[in-house]
């Protein structure tokens, strides 16, 4: 083949701003094109391994992704590729041959998401399946908003499928808190998941959901596709982004309400991370108790501000968010990791009005310093459920 690299780079190009899927009709064609259609099948067919580890998959970086436990895989540079395999991260042996590689493959990948990734639009966010039935959701920055370089961020998205048993013999839900959990389960308090990214907020929501009563039903809205919970009644809503031409989004918010009518026991948001929050409480102080869902904060007793800055997006003011928030949840549960690293449930809190009117978190159980002064008021909630 005549100026092999030559042709990689123009079909490269050529496929990086065309909207079809990368089918291997698609390349076929687009090598045909830019060779000016004097190529054989023989010439075409070797075109198509080069490009192969390329536009197939998450290109050289799909090993780590299929890694197992991993969770993440980073991008900052050439020679920088990193990966979490739920101990951290830690730099693999990954290397790209220069910047431009690293661009045409974010280029690819917010395609295959059915996004826009140029210098009129230098950042996309979205999801693309490249790992059979685990989805990936893919972030990517382009320069000069990303100043050394284009950044990726690669985070595998595999359904929660544990059961409260299964995390407490791995460690992750010591012997107090799993009772407590039953029994906050049993009683149908609403409740909150917190913690940072990675932490095992959806991993925990989807095992607690798993323990709720089997004649339940549950409806779950999410972002991306992840709560798997063991239950036979499950009915799951999927937010969708706008597509390349900005049409067809329907947003979180959008379900929480459709789920509003379609007859739920239980109503969970997997991730409450904008004005949604408005409508889940909402919903909650509508008789549907027992919801559920999770949001990022560095502790439970920070939640009540993060759920501030939250509705303040809805148009609900402090006042209005705090009545609503205390009449809604009751619980919190803190995940984190501890000092080896390893996720585990670290606190369980009470949500109730402090001495100023405002909502706070007291501490009913810690991993660390065991029952705290929420624990009472938690077993008087439970008390007034029938569960002693």
């Amino acid at each position: 083949m005549t100026d092999t690299g030559s042709l990689i780079d123009r079909v490269r190009e050529r496929l990086a701003v065309e909207r079809a899927p990368l089918r291997p009709g698609v390349v076929a064609e687009a090598i045909r094109a830019e060779s000016g259609g004097l190529l054989g099948d023989t010439e075409v067919l070797a075109g198509m391994r080069i490009l192969q580890t390329e536009l197939t998959g998450a290109g050289i970086l799909d090993p780590l992704l299929r890694g197992e436990g991993t969770t993440d895989v980073l991008v900052t540079a050439p020679d920088a590729v990193w990966v979490d395999d739920g101990n951290g991260l830690r730099r693999s042996a990954i290397r790209f041959d220069d910047e431009e590689s690293v661009r045409r493959l974010a280029q690819r990948l917010a395609l295959v998401a059915g996004r826009r990734l140029d210098d009129s639009q230098p950042w996309v966010d979205g999801q693309i399946s490249c790992l059979g039935e685990d989805s990936v959701r893919l972030h990517a920055v382009l320069p000069p908003v990303a100043a050394a370089g284009t950044c990726i961020s690669l985070r595998v998205l595999r359904p929660a499928r544990q059961d409260l048993a299964a995390l407490a013999a791995g460690g992750a839900i010591p012997g107090p808190a799993l009772e407590l959990l039953h029994r906050i389960i049993a009683g149908r308090l609403a409740f909150l998941i917190c913690g940072g990214t990675g932490a095992g907020k959806t991993t925990l929501l989807s095992a607690a959901l798993g323990a709720v009563d089997a004649h339940e039903r549950i409806v779950c809205v999410e972002d991306a596709p992840e709560l798997a919970p063991r239950h036979p009644h499950v009915v799951k809503l999927v937010a969708r982004g706008a597509n390349i031409e900005g049409v067809g989004q329907v947003t979180v918010r959008d379900l929480v309400r459709q789920a509003l009518r379609m007859r739920p026991d239980r109503i969970v948001v997997g991730e409450v991370r904008g004005a949604e929050v408005v409508d889940l409480l909402t919903a909650l102080n509508t008789g549907h108790d027992g919801g559920a869902g999770t949001v990022h904060a560095n502790s439970a007793a920070e939640v009540p501000a993060r759920l501030e800055a939250l509705a303040g997006l809805g148009g609900l003011d402090r006042a209005a968010l705090h009545s609503q928030l205390a009449a809604a949840v009751q619980v919190v549960l803190h995940v984190g990791r501890d000092v080896r690293g390893r996720r585990r449930l670290a606190e369980i809190a009470v949500l109730g009005r402090g001495s100023q009117g405002w909502v706070q978190a007291r501490t009913a159980w810690h991993a660390d310093g065991g029952f705290g002064s929420g624990a009472a008021i938690l077993d008087t909630h439970l008390a007034e459920r029938g569960i002693r």
